[in-house]
């Protein structure tokens, strides 16, 4: 007997065997029960999700001998014809090939006989976009009133090329991408079954480069199985793939967070005699980024399928949030000019380069690892950190803020002290080095006491979610650092009895903006432009040239 390839093997023949799309099968069954038919079904999404499964199990619902229900029985002369695809009743058509308007016609010729041997006459068009207008426009009759005898199944993966007219006498069904460990959940099923032997993570590979589709991924494990001589180890998957390790990227991470060029250059070439995919690596790697910005927020975020969540956690703690967030992007970048590099590998090891050449500096001019985002202790790696030239390109530069240098507040052993929203606590703010969300909570709070444990601040309730457990976190940690105590936070939701410091910005901008309108009002030139034409002066529209920064 001819050998089944597996996606043709294993294509699901009744409803209650589809993977996933569970939100179509529950209306179709419901709907199917209850006898509430409609005249025509469009099914949407991406290649190998199960479009055509599902319009021929519901063509089978809809022909089968004993009924039509949503668990057609597959036994009868029916089911058994459709599953093997000879139906006369049941008439497949591949809208890519036939989309001249002749075609469409001579479909249609026969729509008003009855079927042959069904209760239903049942048109299933495939790629239904690839119609062409005047297709449509010969279906658009049909379709809107069609005899009781005939049903129209779509399919499409791009249903915005429909016309709308078309769009609107449809029933529309939507199918999700499949999320990558219910695939591998079963193909492990299917592994199982066939009597053949796997390594875990070899499934977790193809699963992950199936990129949502079950076609696919059936579609890998055969290549896989074939490459392996029915064996499934991870090494070969990787290798038939053109992918990496997850260890590999993890090491590439570890060296960045070392600011190690020397480290980053040894596994670049290690991965370069793999001959690998430089584009599903610099995928995977932004991947893991994700997933480690995911961890910094929420330790349970992070999905535990990939069997690195240990790995990602500690990974998490050896960079700060804007570490990860520069990374992401550069990789993003990274990915986008890979072809124009003179190599794939020197584009890879380029955009790794870039990672430590454009990392952000501290005040102490270590860097941002070393400043823990979690209250870690500051890195022992230096490292020389590379600035980029005035002329870099925009999306690849960071600007570092200037900082100015304050000595912390001055306190007795013991002794509570309190303070405004002054220059005092601005200062602290700026020495702090503080970024982000914590820093935009500190200059909306004002300062109203701190002892040798403690620190309390005033937050206006209308700002109060921007005060959450993380940013709060972050914010004890930097105070810890400058004071050299072990600080605790606490903020009190009401009106500030102070000035906040972000007040104090916006009133001292308010005021050099009012400088600035009426020096401009006394401006002999001004009056003698306003007498003669008559022109007027938009304040809105001045802006000073001072700095605002105190």
């Amino acid at each position: 007997m001819a050998y089944q390839v597996l996606a043709n093997k294993w294509r699901p023949k009744s409803f209650e065997k589809m993977v996933g799309q569970t939100h179509i099968l529950r209306a179709l069954v419901n709907a199917l029960n209850s006898g509430r038919l409609h005249h025509a079904y469009l099914f949407t999404g991406t290649r190998g999700v199960g479009k055509t499964t599902i319009a021929r199990i519901l063509a089978k619902a809809l022909s089968c001998d004993i009924g039509v229900s949503g668990k057609p029985c597959g036994q009868c002369s029916a089911c058994l014809s459709i599953d093997q695809g000879k139906y006369v009743d049941l008439i497949e058509v591949d809208a890519a090939s036939r989309t001249k308007v002749e075609d469409t016609r001579e479909l249609l010729d026969n729509v008003q006989y009855s079927p042959a041997l069904g209760r239903y006459k049942i048109y299933l068009i495939d790629e239904v976009h690839m119609l062409s207008t005047h297709s449509f426009n010969a279906l658009l009759k049909t379709l809107e009133e069609p005899p009781d005898h005939v049903k129209f199944l779509f399919a499409t993966t791009d249903p915005k090329k429909l016309p709308v007219t078309i769009l609107s006498r449809c029933l529309q069904f939507n199918l999700k991408r499949l999320p990558p460990d219910l695939i591998e959940k079963h193909l492990q099923s299917i592994i199982k079954q066939e009597g053949f032997s796997n390594e875990p993570k070899a499934l977790v590979s193809i699963a992950k480069a199936a990129d949502g589709s079950m076609r696919d991924a059936l579609s890998l494990l055969d290549q896989a199985l074939a490459y392996g001589d029915q064996k499934l180890t991870e090494d070969e998957v990787y290798e038939m793939l053109g992918t990496i390790k997850q260890d590999y990227l993890t090491q590439i991470l570890d060296a960045l967070a070392e600011n190690s060029a020397e480290k980053i250059y040894a596994i670049t070439s290690s991965i370069a005699m793999l001959a690998p995919d430089y584009h599903l690596i610099i995928a995977d790697l932004i991947s893991m980024l994700h997933r480690i910005a995911l961890a910094q927020f929420s330790a349970e975020s992070v999905n535990s399928w990939y069997g690195d969540k240990q790995k990602l956690l500690a990974l998490s703690k050896q960079f700060s949030e804007e570490d990860v967030q520069l990374y992401y992007q550069i990789a993003l970048h990274g990915r986008q000019d890979l072809p124009l590099a003179p190599e794939p590998a020197i584009g890879f090891e380029m955009m790794l380069l870039r990672m430590l050449a454009f990392k952000p500096v501290t005040v102490e001019g270590k860097p941002s690892h070393a400043k823990s985002s979690q209250g870690r202790a500051d890195s022992s790696q230096t490292g020389t950190i590379a600035k980029p030239e005035p002329e870099a390109h925009a999306r690849s530069t960071v600007h570092s803020t200037p900082v100015v240098e304050s000595s912390p507040p001055q306190k007795q052993d013991g002794q509570s002290e309190n303070l405004n929203a002054d220059t005092r606590w601005q200062d602290m703010i700026v020495s702090m080095g503080v970024e982000g969300p914590a820093k935009q909570l500190a200059t909306m709070c004002a300062l109203v006491k701190l002892s040798d444990s403690i620190m309390v601040l005033q937050l206006d309730p209308k700002y109060q979610q921007i005060c959450n457990e993380h940013t709060l976190g972050r914010l004890e940690t930097c105070v810890s650092k400058l004071i050299g105590n072990k600080i605790k936070v606490k903020v009190d939701f009401v009106q500030p009895t102070s000035e906040t410091p972000a007040q104090c910005q916006e009133r001292i901008r308010q005021e050099k903006h009012n400088n600035a309108v009426d020096s401009i009002k006394q401006d002999a030139t001004v009056q003698e432009l306003q007498s003669i034409f008559g022109a007027q002066i938009k304040p809105e529209l001045i802006q000073s040239n001072e700095n605002t920064e105190e």
